[in-house]
């Protein structure tokens, strides 16, 4: 049961030098899903996304295309990733831009309070630096070069050679911080989940820590320095702070109180900036760290990491153009653990929306609605004496309740799903046996007709409620259909199990249509 407290969670802000993939959309789709069951746990829910503007990187895409960064930045966020929110069905709080005044002026404000309590520094810096990643390198983060670039060092992540830059710039003396994160990750365990992830960030961290670049004098877009505007803030630390700036930091101090501190689903590439250096970055400012560093793995196609650099890049709207927004969440949510790596192919997409969402879900919703319409004209009847068979379903609606409630408070997403399906699962089985069809054609059996049509109305509800995170347009449609109270959205999740089901059904179309066509 939620104690209604604040659940501030977020995406990352993702670059706007290339158009979304399904790897970007995944992330959405697990915040998402994330934000939507806290707020319909009663608590204060606010998603946060958006896109980061600076940098290097965009600079050049921008001066290659003859249009000014701002200007490329507004044509693809317009075009590319606010659409992206409606192409899978995102229902975030804020959408935040690097490029926007709130961020800007109250980024400033970060940086300059950090130098004026001595936690930055002039000094020069030699290294590799990847201009994809906008990251220097460490020797181990490189690999040897094959092809165009054979005898060449690359980025192991973007595979293109890295560039040798030296410069006179601003530190943060991230190395002062180095006990204070090795205690915060001994003290909260969960801090960085999963496991697997929190292991590679206390092995990092124990290795020891140099002070990180902060700013570069080689481009000027990017947030001028506050005190020597001849330098502009370091894209990531600059990006990083988007997440108390939208929270209210700098200018609305209440918001920023209720809000902060802030869940955070970053993909594990980027774990470091988020369990590493925004840590440090806070306490140095005297603010809370995150509650929480989920990084989760990456989404595969042919054995490698989603690039649109390396073709394998999948636009969401060619999976929803097909199947719908409802099918990519679940499938998504559903078909990888969420936490671990997990390849993609179409042929276990489509397998799955048809066993899984038309034949499972989608067919008993439609027969529940039409048996009721058909041997009780549509009223939803009151249950007589419950059987064993009766009372088993309404264990496992308990049961499915608490236990997608347990997984979600681990981000287990795929875990729930699963539970939430033992649910369909027996409720099939359930119809099967006991053939209202048959106990139709009986009047002396009405009673027990309408305590199994009652029983498995209540099952279905159930179901619309605990899966409407999830697949929130088709169990909308089914609520409707049930003939229940006001908005799917509007039921508590974690008391699913107690609606009852009162009035009358309506109709309802089939939830996931037959598809015929062949996809991929």
């Amino acid at each position: 049961m939620s104690d209604g407290s604040s659940f501030y969670i977020t995406t990352p802000i993702f670059y706007v030098n290339d158009v979304p993939h399904i790897g970007h959309a995944y992330t959405e789709v697990a915040a998402d899903v994330l934000a939507r069951w806290h707020r319909q746990s009663g608590d204060d829910a606010w998603l946060l996304t958006g896109t980061d503007e600076h940098g290097q990187k965009i600079l050049r895409t921008a001066v290659a295309n003859g249009v000014t960064p701002k200007e490329w930045a507004d044509r693809l966020v317009e075009t590319a990733w606010k659409p992206l929110l409606g192409t899978v069905n995102i229902a975030n709080d804020d959408f935040i831009r690097t490029t926007d005044a709130r961020h800007e002026v109250n980024a400033a404000k970060f940086v300059q309070h950090l130098h004026d309590e001595g936690h930055i520094y002039t000094g020069e810096f030699e290294g590799f630096y990847c201009v994809g990643c906008e990251e220097y390198k460490q020797p181990g983060d490189l690999v040897a070069g094959t092809g165009d670039y054979a005898g060449q060092q690359v980025c192991a992540i973007h595979s293109k050679p890295v560039e040798l830059l030296h410069e006179k710039n601003y530190f943060f003396r991230m190395s002062a911080f180095a006990d204070r994160l090795l205690a915060l990750y001994d003290e909260n365990p969960d801090f960085i989940q999963p496991e697997s992830a929190r292991n590679e960030v206390v092995s990092f961290v124990k290795h020891g820590l140099t002070d990180l670049s902060i700013s570069r004098s080689s481009f000027d877009w990017g947030i001028k320095v506050p005190w020597d505007e001849s330098h502009v803030v370091y894209v990531w630390f600059d990006a990083l702070l988007n997440y108390i700036t939208a929270a209210g930091y700098g200018q609305d101090d209440e918001k920023f109180a209720r809000l902060w501190p802030a869940t955070h689903i970053v993909g594990k590439d980027i774990l470091r900036f988020h369990a590493v250096i925004w840590p440090a970055m806070l306490m140095a400012a005297g603010i809370e760290v995150p509650k929480k560093v989920f990084g989760h793995g990456w989404l595969l196609v042919g054995g490698e990491k989603m690039s649109k650099s390396k073709l394998t890049g999948i636009a969401p709207s060619q999976i929803t153009e097909t199947f719908g927004s409802d099918a990519f969440r679940y499938y998504f949510m559903r078909a990888i653990s969420f936490g671990q790596d997990g390849s993609f192919s179409w042929e276990d997409l489509s397998a799955r929306y048809q066993s899984e969402l038309a034949n499972g879900f989608g067919n008993l919703a439609s027969r529940v609605i039409a048996m009721v319409n058909r041997y009780c004209e549509g009223a939803i009847p009151a249950a007589g004496a419950l059987t064993e068979a009766d009372a088993l379903i309404r264990a496992t609606e308990k049961r499915a309740t608490d236990a997608a409630a347990e997984a979600i408070d681990r981000f287990a997403i795929h875990e729930a799903l699963a539970s939430v399906w033992e649910l369909v699962d027996e409720l099939n089985g359930y119809i099967t046996t006991q053939e209202p069809w048959a106990l139709s054609k009986d009047p002396a059996n009405r009673e027990r007709l309408e305590t199994v049509l009652n029983t498995a109305v209540r099952g279905v509800g159930t179901l619309a409620v605990l899966l409407s995170p999830v697949i929130p347009v088709a169990t909308a449609k089914l609520w409707t259909a049930l003939g229940g109270t006001g908005l799917v959205t509007d039921q508590r999740i974690d008391t699913a199990w107690e609606w009852t089901g009162s009035g009358r059904v309506g109709t309802l179309e089939a939830l996931f249509p037959r598809i015929e066509a062949p996809v991929g």
